[in-house]
């Protein structure tokens, strides 16, 4: 992408909504978004939310696009890939970053020492095991 007019033009082209559709959904003018997506104005934030609920994307995605905010660091460009996917609904995006994190947050903790001393303690397998008992034959007691 050259600019964030040229990424607003995408989304709203994969959307198959006219730019006059998206300025009436966005609560813009036709002629502001048309210079936005030209690259000849360069709009606030403000706007740029107004814009993602007319696409119905991420306004993070918008925010990233534009440079008004950086991905989060240590992510390894995941959620700005997630985020910018034409393929992915927004719910399906969203999903998908709240599963992403977790999996980080998850990935971050240390083990508590409770964890590590019942590891560590933990006995090997078949040790303190109680002695198998002798098994009675489950058919008719032969004996007379």
């Amino acid at each position: 992408m050259n600019s964030i007019g040229d990424y607003i033009r995408q989304q709203r082209e994969q959307a198959k909504i006219s730019l006059r559709q998206l300025a009436e959904q966005a609560g813009v003018s036709n002629p502001y978004l048309s210079q936005i997506e030209r690259g000849l104005r360069k709009p606030s934030a403000e706007i740029l939310q107004q814009i993602a609920k007319g696409l119905r994307i991420s306004a993070e995605a918008l925010y990233v696009q534009a440079g008004i905010l950086e991905d989060r660091p240590g992510d390894s460009g995941v959620r700005a890939a997630l985020l910018t996917d034409p393929h992915l609904t927004e719910r399906q995006k969203q999903v998908l970053i709240e599963i992403y994190e977790s999996f980080r947050r998850e990935s971050q903790k240390p083990p508590t020492a409770e964890v590590v001393a019942v590891v560590r303690d933990r006995p090997a397998p078949d040790d303190d095991a109680p002695p198998a008992e002798a098994s009675e034959p489950d058919g008719p007691d032969d004996r007379a």
